[in-house]
């Protein structure tokens, strides 16, 4: 055997990371080389106390444990390397290299083990897992528990976040707490933020807002600790960015936030801000735990051994001593509510309130979030997605990223946009914005100024509806005498000596050549007044309309929102809808556009099937009553003239010549149209003169309205 045995291709593990690297073993020294960092790790053959041969992960392991306390593990041997091993040991170190057995039973009660720098989990005297102590970053206590917060690498794929111990109770003699003697041997090796000497100052039972609960603050030189019934947390002065003092909108509490990077861990949440509620009445009188001479030397003035005043102004002017950060509050901001210096607004379904600051937005507090001016890169004011009065404000960063806080007031507009523009930021829809601004009153009703899209699928939808539900108003819609550009007796019968117009249309139409004036420009008031007078009623037996993906889906959610919200009103349920809708992923969303197309797809076949049994037919068309007042006249041999008979004689015309703007109809007209035909003819009329009097019978002329 020779003086020296290597092995390439051996790992070592680095909070969950594997490094490769060399391993070489000489009669005065091991010696291992990372390959990727380039860290050697020496160890002298005189300070080896014990090696364990173990079966790992990555083949087989050696476990080497010096007099010094240290611990050195080195995985990727091959199962035929034990016996070569076993033997350079013997003849060299002196020291047996023992086989020993991993439990695998997949247990979790055992025995906790301290030995050096590892924490042993045992069950039966065979190990589980063990834990390098200087990998844990915080320690927790609770009643019964102890967790154990771990440093990340980068490196790995997977990271060990945390890992709880449940700790049973000692017998009462004993005297002293297990929970605390095992936090205090994980603290002795742990690399973790020590609490030495006395805190500067205690805050007692501060409400917190995030992380949730009440919490006691200790003040130290260097870092800051929070202490609550279930987690302690320990922050570092130089973890904290930025420290925010804001107003509450009811003028009566504080908001204290600490933004932190990196931030604060619980399990997978990560905590990026330390949101502090006060009430403005509640005062303090402090005393720092510090003499005066150390005080003023150390903080130059900022802080006086005893202090009073409010509670959040003793908090942030501590703070802001300590941590040597300038506290931002809002600058000249006032929103539409007297005092207030933000906007209440909703973010991802959650209320709260948006800070305009002097270089940035900051909104508080579930999730909180902060945009810097320098990082917008533009925004846009929507139009709210379930109501009229109120509106979107959508922030979109330079990264890519956009916020959304919706639900702001109309009221709140102005302000906001005057703020906005005077920051010189990038707004998307500028131009209409200030025409809006104008006219601030009207908001709620100018559909026309801006392009909705929801509004212009909802009128394709609707016109869909119209052309397949079966009725016949489209064809009341077209009226195919009109012809643009000729003379329309229409026109004339809505001039303004109109009553010498109608007494006309029953005699030969000659005496009122002169009296005639230039058609009055209402002529395309009778197009849209006429498809109203023959409105056809429904038929209950023809097939419904289809609904659309949204209306589906509200149908199906409309009993839970109103399970999850007791006694709230028709229009909050719609409000709850439209976010709840906006937030619906993609892939769901497309599931409701599907059994939409479903549900049109079997209207069209029940409407074909409607129309071929004969349904939509039982009330002529115009068309229809067009045909059958033909009928009648050819059959009565009676011809009619229109008013502008006369007229018609000056251009060339025949007097056989029937206008197209006459139409027959059926249905009788009013009885005020009837009375005032018969007052027109001078003369009583039968039964079958009455019904061209029906025909003949022209809307009313303006004098005649206004008398």
């Amino acid at each position: 055997m020779g003086d020296t045995l290597e092995f390439n291709e051996i790992y070592q593990e680095s909070k969950g990371s594997w490094n490769d690297g060399r391993l070489r073993f000489s009669k005065q020294n091991v010696v291992y080389k990372s390959s990727k960092t380039g860290k050697v790790d020496n160890i002298p053959a005189a300070e080896l106390s014990q090696a364990t041969w173990r079966r790992v992960c990555l083949g087989h392991g050696i476990k080497l444990a010096t007099s010094s306390g240290h611990v050195y593990k080195y995985d990727g041997f091959r199962d035929t390397d034990y016996e070569r091993i076993s033997e350079f040991f013997k003849a060299n170190y002196k020291v047996e290299l023992t086989e020993k057995d991993m439990c695998v039973k997949g247990w979790n009660w055992g025995t906790a083990k301290f030995s050096g720098p590892l924490l042993s989990f045992d069950v039966n005297d065979s190990s589980v897992f063990e834990i390098p102590l200087a990998s844990v970053s915080q320690c927790a206590t609770g009643k019964n528990e102890v967790t154990l917060e771990f440093h990340q690498n980068d490196d790995a794929e997977v990271s060990l976040m945390e890992v709880r111990f449940y700790v049973p109770p000692g017998p009462a003699d004993e005297g002293a707490d297990p929970v605390e003697a095992f936090a205090g041997n994980v603290l002795s090796k742990a690399d973790v933020i020590q609490a030495t000497g006395d805190a500067v100052c205690v805050f007692k039972e501060l409400q917190c807002l995030t992380p949730r609960g009440r919490y006691d603050i200790l003040i130290y030189p260097a870092f800051l600790h929070l202490h609550g019934k279930t987690f302690d947390y320990k922050i570092p002065y130089t973890t904290v960015l930025r420290l925010f003092l804001l107003p509450h909108k009811d003028q009566r509490q504080m908001f204290f936030v600490i933004s932190l990077d990196p931030p604060i861990k619980q399990g997978q949440t990560r905590y990026h801000f330390l949101i502090l509620l006060f009430s403005k009445e509640e005062e303090l009188r402090l005393t720092l735990n510090m003499s005066e001479e150390e005080v003023e030397k150390r903080y130059e003035g900022k802080l006086s051994k005893n202090m009073s005043g409010s509670l959040y102004e003793m908090v942030s002017r501590v703070m802001k001593a300590l941590v040597n950060r300038k506290i931002t509050v809002p600058g000249n901001f006032q929103g539409n509510t007297p005092g207030a210096q933000c906007i209440t607004c909703s973010y991802k379904a959650q209320s709260g309130l948006l800070y305009p600051l002097e270089r940035g937005f900051i909104y508080v507090h579930k999730p909180p979030v902060h945009l810097r001016f320098e990082e917008i890169s533009c925004v846009n004011f929507a139009r709210g997605t379930t109501t009229t009065r109120s509106f979107d404000f959508e922030v979109e960063t330079k990264q890519g990223n956009q916020f959304t806080f919706s639900s702001i007031e109309r009221e709140e507009y102005g302000k906001l946009f005057d703020f906005v523009n005077a920051k010189k930021l990038n707004i998307k829809n500028r131009g209409f914005k200030e025409g809006m601004k104008s006219k601030n009153n009207e908001y709620s009703d100018s559909d026309e100024d801006q392009h909705d899209a929801y509004l212009e699928r909802m009128k394709a939808e609707g016109k869909i509806r119209e052309e397949g539900d079966g009725s016949n108003d489209s064809d009341e819609e077209t009226d195919e005498s009109f012809n643009p550009g000729e003379e329309s007796d229409v026109a004339e019968e809505y001039d303004s000596n109109a009553s010498a117009s109608e007494s006309g249309s029953g005699g030969d139409g000659s005496d009122d050549e002169g009296k005639k004036k230039k058609p009055a420009k209402k002529a395309k008031v009778v197009k849209e007044r006429r498809p109203r007078k023959e409105k056809k009623q429904k038929d209950t037996n023809a097939p419904k309309r289809p609904m659309s993906s949204y209306m589906l889906w509200l149908n199906s959610s409309r009993e839970h929102i109103k399970s999850e919200n007791p006694g709230i009103s028709i229009t909050e349920i719609s409000k709850k809808a439209g976010e709840m809708w906006k937030q619906i992923g993609k892939e769901d969303k497309e599931g409701w556009d599907r059994k939409a197309e479903e549900a049109k797809k079997n209207y069209e076949k029940a409407i074909k099937e409607y129309r071929e049994n004969g349904g939509g037919s039982s009330t002529p068309s115009k068309k229809e009553s067009k045909k059958a007042g033909g009928k009648e006249d050819k059959a009565g041999g009676k011809k009619r003239k229109s008013d502008g008979g006369e007229k018609e004689k000056e251009q060339g015309g025949n007097d056989s010549f029937k206008s197209r703007e006459f139409i027959s109809s059926e249905e009788s007209s009013s009885e005020g149209e009837r009375k005032k035909a018969k007052k027109a003819k001078g003369k009583p009329k039968g039964k079958e003169s009455e019904e061209e009097e029906e025909v003949v019978t022209t809307p009313p002329s303006s004098e005649e309205d206004s008398d």
